[in-house]
């Protein structure tokens, strides 16, 4: 038998509430804020994550189950191959691949629809020290992106590693108010996509 007091314990009454988690970033902010105040920093937040061969329907649970948007496509920790959004897995992309590789839809996995590491732009970090919010909404405008990652340089300490995320949602939150972002094609084979 073990030595120590048990702690003392008591009923509970009906109707006691569950405590709710807040995102760390979530105050008010206006265009003139500092940019970091509206990025979700990967150094206090967990990154949410998925694996390549991990189904659609699987990735798609994983973004409501974690309350995101987007998950970075890791095989093999802490290796980052590519993201995968809520409008890959509902978008034309997957409808394509179907199309294309003609699979069907419950056969398509995250490698088949995620955004390779080579087509995502990226910010360095060091640049938002001195930025404000309203030129993070001019840089997801200029580039017609929703989300952009926000890159540390490599260090004594640690090597280039995604320290952050930007988020169109989440700054719309942060803001309160939308912002509108027009989708532009960053390949050839997405402008002949768009045109077909």
């Amino acid at each position: 038998m073990h030595r120590d007091a048990a702690l003392p314990t008591f009923r509970l009454d009906a109707g006691i509430s569950l405590a709710q988690a807040s995102p760390w970033n979530d105050h008010a902010v206006t265009l003139a804020s500092p940019a970091l105040e509206v990025v979700t920093d990967l150094s206090q937040v967990k990154a949410a994550t998925v694996a390549p061969s991990a189904t659609l329907a699987q990735a798609e649970q994983m973004m409501i189950f974690q309350g995101v948007r987007l998950l970075f496509v890791v095989n093999e920790m802490p290796f980052v191959e590519g993201l995968i959004t809520s409008t890959d897995l509902h978008g034309d992309r997957q409808l394509r691949r179907v199309h294309d590789a003609h699979l069907r839809y419950d056969d398509l996995v995250v490698a088949d629809v995620m955004t390779a590491l080579a087509q995502i732009d990226a910010i360095d970090f060091d640049a938002l020290a001195h930025a404000s919010v309203g030129k993070l909404i001019a840089t997801l405008e200029r580039f017609g992106r929703n989300h952009m990652l926000v890159v540390q340089r490599a260090s004594a300490e640690a090597p280039r590693r995604v320290r952050g995320i930007v988020s169109r949602a989440q700054i719309e939150r942060q803001l309160g108010k939308p912002i509108e972002i027009t989708p532009i094609a960053s390949s050839f084979s997405e402008i002949e996509r768009a045109l077909s």
